[in-house]
């Protein structure tokens, strides 16, 4: 019997990274006080949480856009469940703009009033998977396995903070009548940055001039966010989570880097797993840069 993994906290069937979560706005997060302009970015750990995070941001703050204001990323539109600022949130001014992995049954009751403005993004889970190991092994709060093959089998089983994958986009994406909410695959706004945001844009009855919009894009393409300090969590990494070897929150965002690392065997049982957990969801997703 594997040993249990001391850094998560389970939460009513849900596992939190134990070190950084909020515990007191967990017990009551079904009741957590929201806004009607408040707006979520929603994800499975690994899936484009940052980068939607940055395009939210540039959206909404023009200070951010013009670069007239230096603030972290993170402190423009902060983790619910990870408020390691201690940030009173009932203080934040209007617009709010939040980041959770929360699943869909934790989410606060005012989520149902349909105002709230929910963003999730999903990603094919192999890219996940691989983003995840390598994560998981820089990240000192995270536990490290020394092989893909064996965070896979931890990753299926949903022994890693987010849970289990598939349940999390099953989830809200069955439960998306419940809520007023926008499904944006990574991929394709790995392919199409520009579309992405105007759909972004769209949904959040944003109404942006074509120049913002420009400075938006270039701002949020992958490779500008890497050398962004502010938007690559560098301070974060060092001061609050800590690493145990050199990388980045942000290391490649390419599309199929899991053919690099995942063998023949690994990718055959993992499709027979997705087409068993997944057959007749609707949900497009994108294994390789070069598929439509």
């Amino acid at each position: 019997m594997e040993n249990e993994d001391t850094t998560i906290l389970n939460f009513k069937g849900y596992n939190f990274q134990r070190d950084l979560v909020d515990t007191d706005l967990l017990e009551n997060l079904e009741n957590f006080e929201v806004r009607d302009d408040d707006v979520f970015v929603i994800t499975y750990p690994k899936s484009g949480t940052i980068w939607t995070q940055q395009i939210l941001s540039l959206i909404y703050f023009e200070g951010h856009r013009n670069s007239t204001e230096n603030l972290e990323t993170l402190d423009r539109a902060p983790f619910l469940e990870y408020n390691i600022r201690n940030v009173d949130f009932s203080k934040r001014p209007s617009p709010r703009l939040f980041c959770s992995h929360i699943p869909y049954f934790l989410a606060p009751k005012g989520f149902k009033n349909k105002k709230v403005k929910i963003v999730y993004v999903y990603r094919n889970p192999k890219d996940i998977l691989n983003s995840y190991f390598h994560f998981s092994n820089m990240v000192a709060l995270l536990e490290a396995s020394d092989t893909i093959e064996r965070f896979m089998k931890k990753f299926l089983d949903g022994k890693v903070v987010g849970s289990v994958w598939f349940d999390h986009i099953r989830g809200w994406y069955e439960h998306r009548h419940d809520f007023n909410i926008l499904f944006m695959m990574y991929e394709e706004m790995n392919k199409d940055l520009r579309s992405s945001v105007l759909k972004i844009c769209k949904f959040l009855e944003k109404d942006l001039s074509e120049e913002d919009v420009d400075a938006i894009v270039r701002q949020a393409t992958f490779p500008n966010m890497k050398l962004d300090s502010k938007a690559n969590y560098d301070k974060i990494l060092q001061n609050e989570i800590g690493k145990r070897s050199e990388g980045y929150f942000l290391r490649k965002g390419i599309v199929g880097d899991w053919k690099n690392h995942l063998t023949v065997e690994q990718n055959e049982r993992f499709d027979r797993i997705f087409q068993k957990k997944m057959k007749d969801f609707p949900l497009k997703f994108i294994w390789d840069i070069n598929e439509d």
